[in-house]
């Protein structure tokens, strides 16, 4: 019997990226985010993972990136996308967003996830291909997955009458790396 195991922010990263659509799109800055508090847990039969789950608290929510525009994205305008975001997000209803792996199946790289994503109380569901790397005396584990604000009811933010926005697609990338004894 292996125990679970337990991942967070101080095991690797959560990146969001977003994009900018519009008829002037070119002003609008693609966003990297960082969720600076998550945990995720997986637990075990054996050799093979059975069930994961990932919680993120959504008011962990940092800019830590941008590119293009019309100018850099300055502190101040940071902070009202956090805000714009939270808000978007109803973070004060919805804390925390969370993905369950119903069922988990190995592949050549790694392991398909099967599950259900929930935001702002509605579920959906979700399949992540987690790669997995053996680093000698730990495993890396990488994901990347897309999911529509529009499927869990986010309008997504808009300024000049619409002719720049945050595009729907939202681009998420987990990296984390667990030791093997642990």
């Amino acid at each position: 019997m292996t125990r679970p195991w337990t991942l967070d922010a101080a095991n690797g990263e959560l990146l969001l990226r977003t994009g900018v659509t519009g008829r002037a799109a070119r002003m609008g800055h693609r966003l990297t985010i960082a969720m600076t508090r998550w945990q995720a847990t997986v637990e075990w039969s054996g050799a093979e993972p059975v069930a994961a789950e990932l919680v993120v608290e959504v008011d962990s929510f940092e800019v830590v990136g941008s590119r293009g525009g019309v100018t850099g994205l300055s502190g101040p305008e940071k902070a009202l996308v956090r805000s714009n975001a939270l808000s978007a997000l109803d973070a004060r209803r919805f804390p925390q967003i969370r993905y369950a792996a119903d069922s988990i199946e190995q592949t050549a790289r790694g392991y398909r996830l099967t599950g259900t994503v929930s935001i702002r109380g509605k579920r959906r569901e979700h399949v992540i291909d987690l790669g997995t790397a053996d680093l000698g005396e730990s495993w890396r584990m990488s994901a990347e997955s897309v999911v529509s604000q529009a499927d869990f009811g986010i309008k997504p933010y808009s300024l000049l009458m619409g002719s720049v926005r945050v595009a729907d697609e939202v681009s998420l990338r987990f990296e984390a790396v667990h030791a093997k004894g642990d």
